[in-house]
């Protein structure tokens, strides 16, 4: 069944004008969907604002099948992260209007009259090297799934600083900057020393044996001397992109409805 996002108090009022019938309002507000083998929170985006996302590794090509599909009947926008390329060519011919991007191993669905936050802002997204892309472009994708405009700036590590020197214009324009860097993580602290934006830092699990899977970026992003960064788990662009949307729509002013359950 297709429905609009409505609050409580919408749906309680509804009932009361006779305009619902009690069985519909129990659909409404009930806390998720239950399908076999997974329980849809649909009732996500109205509580946050932002819809549930799925983590598609671990997931077979029919779960994430059933998944999309029931989503996509009640939400204007699907996504799916950690997508491999064999198991996206299983799925892509299920669905109508689905898009995968290989880079970022995210499958995207969205109704054509799917709204952007209308602003003249942007997140840049900045990548310290072409090995930490992945991380970065799941980063980008999720911000845009979620009606944020982003811009890119890829390979700008500081190996070659006269590269990101290049960049600052557009960084600097930025509303939020996520910043996706490998190795020792520099990148991050000689950014939050040029720019005034809030920084969200992801640190990647690239680089040689010392990197440890990402830790040394970690430790050092969070033992940066620069203020105004923050920083998520290693590898996670799914959720700097989230949490730079967030900030991104409360700057533009974001929506605060009452929740449904």
């Amino acid at each position: 069944m297709k429905h609009s996002k409505k609050s409580i108090e919408q749906v309680l009022q509804e009932v009361k004008a006779g305009e619902m019938s009690i069985d519909e309002a129990k659909e409404r507000l009930k806390p998720y969907d239950h399908l076999s083998f997974a329980k849809l929170d649909v009732n996500r985006e109205a509580r946050t604002g932002f819809p549930e996302v799925i983590y598609g590794e671990g997931k077979t090509a029919a779960q994430l099948i059933e998944i999309i599909e029931h989503i996509k009947e009640k939400l204007p926008v699907v996504l799916a992260t950690r997508v491999d390329v064999e198991k996206a060519k299983q799925v892509m011919p299920r669905i109508d209007g689905l898009q995968y991007n290989e880079t970022a191993r995210t499958l995207l669905w969205k109704k054509e009259a799917a709204a952007a936050v209308d602003t003249d802002g942007y997140i840049a997204v900045v990548c310290a090297g072409t090995s930490d892309l992945p991380v970065a472009e799941e980063a980008a994708v999720t911000a845009e799934a979620f009606g944020c405009r982003v811009e890119r700036i890829n390979d700008v590590g500081v190996a070659g600083l006269q590269r990101l020197l290049d960049c600052l214009e557009v960084i600097r324009g930025a509303t939020i900057v996520v910043c996706a860097a490998g190795m020792e993580g520099a990148l991050t602290s000689v950014l939050a020393g040029l720019i005034h934006n809030p920084i969200i830092a992801v640190p990647t699990s690239v680089g040689y044996g010392a990197n440890f899977g990402g830790l040394s970026a970690l430790l050092s992003m969070l033992n940066t001397c620069a203020p105004g960064v923050s920083v998520v788990n290693i590898d996670n662009g799914f959720g700097a992109g989230y949490h730079a949307a967030q900030l991104y729509r409360l700057i533009n002013g974001g929506n605060h409805e009452h929740p449904v359950l």
